[in-house]
């Protein structure tokens, strides 16, 4: 990382963050630290703020106040030159996989190597190729997003958003718009590469689950008191959290599956 950092400080430390748009405060007093090598979730009702959180973590919004550290180093304190710098250790996945329709998934992938790097084409190419067979795209490089199915797509913004070997991943709702059986294969995927390559992963989803498949720390923002009211395992969280908002949340799905056993006759 840049500056001084230290290897033994947390990957994220986040104290008092207040974020706002105008006069309109989203959240305030935020604080919570990311080890290195967690599946951090970031959780909450429709709303409540957690993409605008992802964005104040990966540097594209400023908080009105609060401090975000990396490895110790206080990043609005830094100069643009040097924010920009640590921003290349972040890869990015959104909900849309954000590619280039008019490029093949290799030429997606192969964007932030040619921007950010001085590499030769053949080394370039290596490494897409070895980026696409992790996410389990060997072969495809030469297809257009349009060719893929949904999960694919998001595999190969995963695969392009690892391309610069990041040391934090962050995925905004990877599971959206996905068949429950490509968000599972997504879900092992990304345990796949924390536990590989000892990447730190931070999620934004409200899919419980991915939560309870992936999640081992994790925040709850709250919409109506603008600030987080739980943090810890969600695994924990489901069952001793003394709020009952938090509860209800991540019980919801035994909830539902009550009710379908009921309409059906059936003993909840």
């Amino acid at each position: 990382m840049t500056g001084s950092a230290s290897p033994t400080a947390p990957a994220i430390e986040v104290q008092g963050l207040t974020m706002a748009y105008g006069d309109r405060v989203i959240q305030r007093d935020l604080s919570f630290t990311v080890a290195q090598g967690d599946v951090f979730v970031i959780m909450g009702g429709s709303g409540c703020g957690k993409s605008t959180l992802l964005r104040h973590l990966v540097g594209l919004h400023e908080p009105v106040s609060g401090i975000v550290r990396y490895r110790g180093v206080d990043f609005w304190h830094l100069s643009e030159t040097q924010r920009q710098k640590l921003m290349r250790r972040f890869g990015i996945l959104y909900q849309s996989g954000a590619l280039w329709s008019s490029m093949t998934v290799k030429e997606n992938v192969a964007l932030p190597l040619e921007h950010y790097t001085d590499l030769p084409a053949g080394d370039i190419d290596e490494l897409v190729s070895y980026k696409l067979a992790l996410v389990g795209l060997a072969g495809f490089g030469n297809f257009y997003p349009s060719e893929l199915s949904g999960g694919m797509r998001k595999r190969a913004g995963l695969a392009r958003a690892m391309a610069l070997d990041p040391d934090i991943l962050y995925f905004d709702e990877p599971s959206a718009g996905l068949d429950p059986l490509s968000s599972r294969q997504l879900d092992d995927l990304i345990i796949e590469l924390r536990d590989s390559l000892g990447t730190t992963i931070v999620v934004v989803t409200h899919e419980l689950p991915s939560i309870f498949a992936i999640g081992t720390n994790s925040v709850f923002l709250d919409a109506d008191s603008r600030t987080m009211i739980a943090a810890g395992d969600p695994r924990r969280l489901k069952d001793e959290c003394e709020n009952p908002l938090v509860r209800r949340f991540l019980n919801r799905g035994d909830t539902t599956m009550a009710e379908n056993n009921l309409s059906q006759g059936g003993i909840a």
